[in-house]
């Protein structure tokens, strides 16, 4: 059976011989189903290994083609999934990942339009597939991206080496559900092995935005909002937050973000696109735009975002921003898009609710009644993820509506101590700023609406921080009392499991190694760091920092795109867990309490076959300095464990289960130590809080 272009259904995808695409040493290792350290080995042991085509001497690539042809003939190849082959094609396209993801985005977007109008090409050879394609894609942008456009259908030049890779995605939107599920993997991985190179707003913070801006048009009696814009698109997150949509407009200064995200939202629903690229503030691409709704996360910190050539733009109705307040000027052009009345969230960084030289524009939106609210956000929330963002709700004043006379306040941060950002509360979060938003939350904590007149001050500080009551943050004096009387009873159990050294002479032993025992199936080695969760599932994280803390699970999996679950690497009782990378020597034995969760990066699995390995053994010795140093490559910043090179003694079962009993009462004893030491810093922390507030005394 055909697939839509041409592609036999249910079969993997062949790479044709003369195909460019070409793929790293990881890729490689990817399709053989071994770790980079066996693809440098076969390098140097092999003569035969095909030769670089590309790449750099540090990093090189390799033609896919003749390195399949390699694998095959050493009886190494794996089955590799379809979505794996398809992104290697798409990482090897001769024009860059990002130009394969817009032309495979162009043609998901046709199959997704004209599924029945492509019979007629799916016999054509790949050479006059490519000529046939733009005329189709062409008719189908117009349609559903309009004007302006910010994605320009490919020549057939352009398509033609790429034509290999669309057959084989159109026959992944079959596996996967569709043409939009197909396009979120292949971008989310694009996302994934490039996270330096873009600046994402989280799904979590993306549905928050939108419906905290869906419940300020309700509060205001008006009906659900369907213009919807981003001037700061980036890959769309924003947009792709928005209920019911009819029009979605989006501006990006970069033209490959643009043309992905509109491509990501043609896809996602059946709204009208309107998307340009360009710089928003200089070059606005909508100048007559009047949208319901606003959604954007600008970029922070610009001092080069057209100060001096914008001095008179009809956009600063309140007030001309300073050289340093670019994120003020972003505030003032989504204000200027809205209609009468319409909603804008913006997420900003902390430093705009405070710094003087914009006190003069916050007192005219505050005067005004064009600044409702700020919220503030736990750090992690967003990148940059070491500070606590805000979210600024702002409504373009209508002639015909009194400004409020209070602002609201909202501070989430003592809702999420310590979370990190892959384990905030998201429900809680939103559920309180949604209750903040709607007078369910007047304890004066979290939440609290001021005045305007008291905000009118010299400095017009609109730190929520600043509004609303401190948490006790060490706890009242019974709650110290508490911490007091279990680190008491911790040290006491702590000095009673002190171990003591016993002297006893050496004795030679035969020594193995993890890699022999892996051979011999004694144990299974795997790797972390992949996997998706399913959509509206938590899955926990072991992460490197839970393993060298004995902490349980901090992080957690991303959702996959459209329910497309990815299976990671879960751990069980009895595994043994180490982390690779320069975290001193280390090992876990997973418990039942851990058992379940993902296994998460720079860590490495050891399961034993507990008829062979008893796990305290195992791990017992691979914490030793002298065994890590061994199997250990030192880089100019990092060291490196190269797990299977890591040593232990040949022993019976029974004595591997002695040493096991001593090494495991050794865990406990350490364990303790880290409670007592939690416990000593909670306990300070909290009378040095109450003494300050005069709420305790140190008796």
């Amino acid at each position: 059976m055909l697939g839509v272009l041409g592609v036999p259904t249910g079969r993997r995808v062949q790479v044709p011989e003369d195909s460019a695409t070409e793929v790293t040493a990881a890729g490689i290792a990817r399709l053989a189903g071994v770790g980079r350290a066996a693809v440098s080995n076969w390098r140097r042991r092999h003569a035969d290994f095909p030769k670089p085509v590309g790449g750099t001497d540090t990093s090189p690539s390799f033609s896919l083609a003749e390195v399949e042809r390699w694998l095959r003939d050493q009886g190494k190849l794996a089955e590799v999934p379809l979505r794996e082959r398809v992104w290697q094609q798409l990482a090897g396209h001769p024009a860059g990942t990002v130009a394969g993801l817009v032309h495979t985005g162009c043609v998901l977007l046709l199959l997704r339009e004209r599924a029945p109008g492509l019979a007629a090409l799916t016999a054509l050879p790949d050479e006059r597939l490519a000529d046939a394609l733009p005329g189709a894609l062409e008719e189908v942008l117009t349609v559903r991206l309009g004007v302006p456009r910010a994605v320009r259908t490919p020549t057939a030049a352009e398509l033609a080496p790429a034509v290999p890779l669309l057959r084989a995605a159109a026959e992944l939107a079959a596996e996967l559900g569709g043409p939009r599920q197909c396009f979120e993997f292949l971008l989310g991985r694009h996302l994934d092995a490039n996270p330096r190179q873009y600046t994402l707003t989280p799904p979590p913070l993306a549905e928050l935005m939108a419906t905290l801006a869906a419940a300020a048009t309700a509060d205001a009696g008006d009906p659900p909002a369907t213009v919807f814009l981003d001037p700061a698109s980036g890959t769309g997150g924003l947009l792709r937050a928005a209920a019911h949509p009819a029009e979605l407009a989006l501006q990006d200064a970069d033209p490959e973000l643009a043309a992905l995200s509109a491509l990501r939202l043609a896809l996602h629903g059946d709204a009208d696109i309107r998307s340009a690229a360009g710089d928003t503030l200089r070059g606005d691409a909508f100048p007559a735009l009047r949208a319901d709704t606003v959604l954007a996360h600008p970029p922070f910190n610009e001092r080069a975002w057209g100060h001096d050539e914008l001095a008179y733009d009809p956009r600063w109705e309140y007030g001309f921003p300073a050289r340093t307040e670019s994120e003020l000027a972003w505030v003032q052009h989504a204000l200027a898009r809205l209609r009468d009345g319409g909603t804008a969230v913006l997420l900003m960084p902390p430093a705009v609710a405070s710094r003087r030289s914009g006190r003069r524009v916050r007192a005219d939106l505050l005067r005004r009644g064009a600044l409702r609210a700020v919220v503030a956000l736990p750090a992690g929330a967003a990148p940059p993820y070491g500070i606590p963002l805000h979210l600024w709700v702002l409504v373009r004043p209508a002639p015909d509506r009194r400004p409020p006379a209070e602002a609201l306040f909202v501070d989430t941060a003592g809702l999420a101590p310590d979370a990190g950002r892959d384990k905030l509360p998201w429900t809680t979060l939103q559920n309180a700023v949604l209750d903040a938003w709607a007078g369910r939350a007047a304890d004066g904590s979290v939440a609290r609406a001021v005045p305007v007149i008291e905000l009118l001050d010299d400095e017009v500080d609109l730190a929520p921080a600043r509004y609303l009551a401190a948490p006790d943050a060490g706890g009242s004096a019974t709650e110290l009392a508490a911490v007091r009387d279990r680190l008491d009873e911790t040290l006491r159990r702590t000095l009673g499991a002190v171990p003591r050294p016993v002297p006893t002479p050496p004795e030679p032993r035969p020594l193995t190694t993890v890699g022999e025992l892996a051979r011999t199936g004694a144990l299974r080695l795997h790797t972390g760091g992949q996997g998706t969760a399913p959509a509206g599932r938590e899955v926990p994280v072991l992460t490197e920092h839970d393993v060298l803390t004995g902490a349980a699970p901090s992080g957690t999996l991303p959702e996959a795109a459209d329910g497309q679950a990815e299976e990671p690497v879960l751990v069980a009782e009895g595994d043994v867990v180490v982390p690779v990378l320069g975290g001193g020597p280390s090992a876990r034995v997973v418990d039942a309490a851990t058992a379940g969760a993902a296994l998460g990066r720079s860590l490495q699995l050891l399961r034993p076959d507990p008829a062979a390995l008893d796990p305290w053994f195992l791990a017992g010795f691979l914490r030793g300095t002298a065994n890590n140093r061994q199997a250990s490559s030192f880089a100019s910043t990092a060291t490196r464990l190269d797990v299977r090179r890591l040593q232990l003694p040949r022993l019976p079962l029974a004595d591997q289960r002695r040493h096991g009993v001593q090494y495991r009462a050794l865990a406990d004893f350490e364990e303790a130590l880290r409670l007592a030491a939690r416990l000593g810093e909670q306990l300070v922390q909290g009378l040095y809080d109450g003494l300050a507030d005069g709420s305790v005394r140190s008796g």
